[in-house]
């Protein structure tokens, strides 16, 4: 097995740059940048703090808000899933046995 490669990728978050190093691609990293930096932008306008620490805190809030509603809904899906896949099983056992 290839050993990851870490990388250094310059990303800009809420008009400062930061190297940031990572085993993942420099494109994903800037995505990932750009993702926090739009948050951050999106909280500025609603609040009127000019704390940068308390917007990152706002927008991680939010970020993480966002992660736990679709794990949630990954969730559901995943039990509907199951539940349909158990109801084919059922059928396809009796015609199989009918």
């Amino acid at each position: 097995m290839a050993a990851k490669t870490t990388v250094t990728t310059d990303v800009e978050i809420f008009g400062n740059v930061y190297h940031v190093r990572g085993e993942d691609n420099p494109e994903h990293l800037r995505e990932v940048a750009a993702l926090v930096d739009r948050r951050m932008r999106e909280v500025a306008e609603k609040v009127t703090t000019v704390d940068t620490a308390k917007i990152a805190i706002l927008a991680a809030l939010n970020i993480a808000d966002e992660l736990f509603r679709c794990r949630e809904k990954q969730e559901g899906e995943r039990v509907d899933i199951q539940e349909k896949v158990a109801v084919l099983a059922g059928k396809l056992e009796e015609a199989l046995d009918g």
